[in-house]
This record gives C-alpha cells, sequence and structure tokens, in this order.
C-alpha cells in the first residue's frame, strides 16, 4: 500500500514541476489548455461536497414495532400462499448406448 501511495505522490510532485515550469518558461497558451481540466475537476469537486437535494443521502428513519409487523405479516401471507410443487425428476435416457470402457475413471 506505501508503494502506491509513493508512486502517486511521485506522479504529483513531476506534475506540479512540469506545471510550474509550463507557466515560468512557456507561454500562457499552455494555461489555457490547462483551464478546461481544472474546470472539470472543480465541478466535480463542488458537486461531490454539494450534490444537489435529490441525490443527497436522506437519514434512515427506524421503523416502528407496529410497521414491522405489519410488513412481516405480510410477508408470510405471501409465502404461505404461494408454494412449488415437488415434482420427481425423470432421467431420459440416451441413444448412444452405454460403454463400460468409455465412462470417466472416477465416475
Amino acid at each position: 500500500m506505501k508503494r502506491h501511495a509513493l508512486i502517486f505522490w511521485i506522479a504529483i510532485v513531476l506534475a506540479a514541476i512540469g506545471l510550474i515550469s509550463n507557466i515560468i518558461f512557456g507561454d500562457f497558451a499552455g494555461l489555457a489548455q490547462l483551464l478546461i481540466p481544472f474546470a472539470v475537476f472543480g465541478i466535480v469537486f463542488l458537486l461531490y461536497k454539494f450534490p444537489p437535494r435529490r441525490y443527497a443521502k436522506r437519514p434512515k428513519v427506524k421503523p416502528s414495532a407496529r410497521t414491522m409487523e405489519k410488513v412481516n405479516a405480510a410477508k408470510r401471507s405471501r409465502s404461505a400462499g404461494k408454494q412449488r410443487k415437488q415434482y420427481p425428476f425423470r432421467v431420459i435416457e440416451g441413444s448412444k448406448g452405454k460403454n463400460d470402457d468409455q465412462q470417466p475413471k472416477y465416475h
């Protein structure tokens, strides 16, 4: 885990050095190219920190005992009414015929 963190921070430092050298030694056209990624990053960060209300997590309200009784009763009544019939399996013999030499060793 420490190795991944080390690689991450080395990449961040190299990116910062490249950005600073581009600003100091280069023209401002490189800075204009970086404007769009910074804007996208800023928008994603703001949406993460302050999500819209429809996507915000709502606090979970613990249901009362009476509500849980109703839910459990509804589950029991549904499961009691629908039961599967037990059908026996039927083996269909193949047309190849049986040969003891061709059967698997550990079958």
